[in-house]
């Protein structure tokens, strides 16, 4: 058992204090509901003053729009209660729709404007006179507990959000250096790899979050600006891995073993990696470290008549992608010592023209299943209210639409939704101790404060948890609303059992609903991501002009991370994790083949676009069947084909430069070296090839990339033999 630590202590003892002065304040001000402000408290309030800053105005702004709404809908349409219940529906169904497009801090307007208006609407229709003081005092008593929540984190021992920044990415690191340690041995699957490479998607994924509440912290914009640069290439780091692992793996079926030379320098990369991160003092080592590594990448690239055979064009493939990896590493250490130490500008070393789109993916179609269902959940609740005629059902489809929308995002949001469920009634049993056991005996307010303390605090030491955040969070804000503490004691057995027993139905309603209505789980998400991922591999693949192709490499590399932690760890070398970053690979590579098609000759060009047809068809098919199927024979030898006439083409280019150089003929203006595959980059000291034959050997890279994708090693028989050594 981990017991709570210091910091945990004191972020409990701040919120409990916050909770308690906003409780004082809210009684003397003869608030209606002050209980509301000190419940406030214990929702917006957050380990990090920035998390709480952000929340806290996000609250604020998503309680005026919702109440607004509230007092510009119930006079109208309350007398017409069908009509009602769908215009509020509708409203909650909008905002939530918003919310679920939103995947930063701002989110939290539209998702507490949804379900405010139900809150405060509800409750006003059987007087709808008092709707707008209804209104008023739900928002002064919320914006009390903001303002009071926000004070308090603010002064008292503040926490900044960039430690936890750096304690997730050390996290990562870890990770990552296990990952790359495996895959540079030749190991892409097995329990242990899968889960590490399932929490490398997840920390970057949590990430963005994060970085959404930076701002607020207080943290200088250069830090922002870096701070999101490298959670940028900790996402470009994983497909980077699989890139390389693919030829590394054929080199080994193919030779039983690595030469010498390339098992030292694999070594050796691994050892770098897996090295502590350094001091802002020890950069200078780190970039050193990183140019020998370079310069010995470049000895060991093949010369153009290696690439004849099918092992020099996998050593090629395979260094390309190392040095990409090389790079990447550098930066990712480079960022995280200048934001620890917020020492001068980063100099990048991966650089690519393909970086720099921020479109993200959204699920459009589970989006609005999800809040289509929310929507049908407040529609039947209220149809159940106003048939019953239960003078209490507000409470029942308030709590209903707040648990629909609260937990709309989770792919099975049943589980979360009876957690809810569970909370709430031990919030009632707690609160029915208090009232009528406790609360008789108290007599001021300094004696209020020590009863509260002792479950109050102890809640409140496991709300930084992740495993419990959401249980204790609902505990402490229910259990101060069903108190409903007021100036004088006035409690009623049978008004309290009736009217929190109403909240009790309402989320019992909602668990089953969703349990009804989304029983799919993370397969289905998962099924739909993937035929979304060959939809843009058949785009990438076609002939039509492709508007922005940084935020299709952006929407491409997003969905994969979010692919990746929806699939369980297996041992399987054709997991569907690791057939995600294939496919991914399979579109970067027919972009990077669009590309360099435009600087060959006419027969190279028609190679080319026979292999891009066969793809497209290829995934064509998947799509319409549903399902991955077998790559067909057909396609790989159309690749082998392509590859055998631009290795040709490739070494005839090396002996025309070869011979004019020998007579002293300048060949083609050197180009800086840029690397066309996986969305990465390789700038190091080697020396630049002339332009045909980069863009001949580019050509090469992307072929072979996209057979090992379509075709991996795990896959073969007889020892690496393809059939692409006949071919070249």
């Amino acid at each position: 058992m981990v017991y709570p630590s210091v910091r945990d202590w004191l972020f409990s003892a701040k919120t409990f204090a916050a909770a308690m002065i906003a409780l004082y304040i809210g009684l003397a001000l003869e608030l209606p509901r002050p209980y509301w402000a000190m419940a406030t408290v214990y929702i917006v309030s957050n380990p990090f003053v920035g998390a709480t800053r952000s929340k806290a105005l996000y609250r604020a702004l998503g309680t005026a729009l919702g109440a607004a709404g509230a007092v510009l809908i119930v006079p109208p349409f309350v007398e017409s209660p069908f009509l009602f219940s769908v215009i509020v529906a509708a409203w909650t169904g909008t905002l939530l729709y918003l919310s679920l497009n939103d995947r930063t801090a701002r989110s939290y307007v539209f998702l507490l404007a949804g379900y405010t208006l139900p809150l405060i609407a509800l409750p006003a229709v059987t007087n709808p006179t008092t709707v707008f003081d209804l209104a008023i005092t739900r928002t002064e008593e919320i914006l009390l507990g903001i303002v009071v929540a926000s004070i308090v984190g603010s002064v008292v021992l503040p926490s900044r959000l960039a430690p936890t920044l750096i304690e997730r990415t050390d996290a990562w690191f870890r990770d990552a250096a296990f990952y790359v340690s495996e895959t540079l041995s030749g190991h892409i699957a097995g329990a242990k790899i899968s889960a590490a490479r399932q929490r490398l998607a997840a920390t970057v994924n949590g990430l963005e979050f994060l970085l959404s509440q930076l701002t607020y912290d207080h943290t200088r914009p250069d830090i922002v600006r870096r701070a999101r640069a490298l959670q940028g290439r900790m996402q470009i780091f994983l497909p980077l891995i699989s890139s390389m692992a693919d030829p590394l793996i054929a080199l080994v079926r193919s030779r039983g073993a690595h030469p010498a030379e390339l098992a030292a320098l694999l070594a050796d990369v691994a050892q770098w990696i897996r090295s502590p991160t350094l001091e802002a003092r020890h950069a200078a080592e780190t970039d050193h470290q990183a140019d020998q590594l370079r310069e010995r990448i470049a000895a060991l690239r093949p010369a153009a008549e290696a690439l004849a055979s099918w092992d020099g064009a996998l050593l090629s493939n395979a260094l390309w992608r190392l040095g990409q990896v090389v790079d990447v590493w550098q930066d990712i250490r480079c960022l995280r010592t200048t934001i620890v130490h917020e020492t001068a500008l980063w100099r990048p070393h991966f650089r690519h023209w393909r970086l720099g789109g921020t479109a993200r993916f959204f699920d459009q179609g589970m989006m609005l299943f999800s809040t289509a269902s929310a929507v049908g959940a407040i529609v039947v609740a209220c149809a159940l209210w106003i048939t019953s005629g239960w003078n209490d059902g507000a409470s029942a489809t308030a709590l209903a639409a707040i648990s629909c929308c609260f937990f709309a995002a989770l792919d099975e949001p049943a589980p979360a939704v009876f957690k809810f469920f569970l909370s709430t009634c031990a919030s009632v049993v707690l609160a029915g101790l208090y009232l009528f056991a406790v609360l008789p005996h108290v007599h001021d307010f300094a004696m209020l404060v020590v009863i509260f303390a002792g479950p109050f605090l102890l809640i409140g030491t496991l709300i930084p948890r992740p495993q419990f955040t959401l249980v204790t969070m609902l505990t402490a804000v229910n259990t101060a609303t069903f108190i409903s503490i007021q100036s004088a004691y006035d409690a009623d057995f049978f008004v309290f059992i009736n009217s929190n027993l109403a909240g009790v139905a309402g989320l019992l309603f909602a668990y089953l609903w969703t349990r009804a209505t989304r029983p799919f789980g993370a397969e289905l998400a998962a099924a739909r991501l993937t035929r979304s991922a060959w939809a843009d591999v058949v785009v990438s693949a076609s002939t039509a002009a492709i508007e922005d192709q940084r935020n299709l490499y952006a929407r491409m590399l997003d969905r994969l991370m979010q692919l990746l932690p929806r699939h369980a760890a297996t041992d399987s070398h054709r997991h569907p994790s690791i057939e995600s970053f294939r496919d991914f690979r399979v579109a970067l590579n027919a972009l990077d083949l669009r590309r360099t098609r435009r600087k060959l000759t006419n027969d190279l060009q028609g190679a080319i676009d026979d292999v891009l047809t066969g793809v497209r068809q290829y995934f064509e098919q998947c799509i319409a069947r549903r399902e991955r199927q077998p790559v067909p024979s057909a396609l790989i030898e159309t690749i082998d084909a392509a590859v055998a006439q631009v290795t040709m083409r490739s070494i005839a280019q090396a002996q025309v430069d070869a011979g004019r150089q020998q007579q002293g003929q300048p060949g083609q203006p050197p180009q800086p070296r840029q690397g066309p595959q996986e969305g990465a980059a390789v700038q190091g000291p080697a020396p630049a090839a002339p332009s045909r034959e980069r863009f001949l050997r580019d050509t090469l890279h992307a072929l072979v990339g996209m057979r090992l994708s379509l075709f991996p090693p795990q896959a073969a028989s007889g020892g690496g033999s393809t059939g692409r050594e006949t071919a070249a």
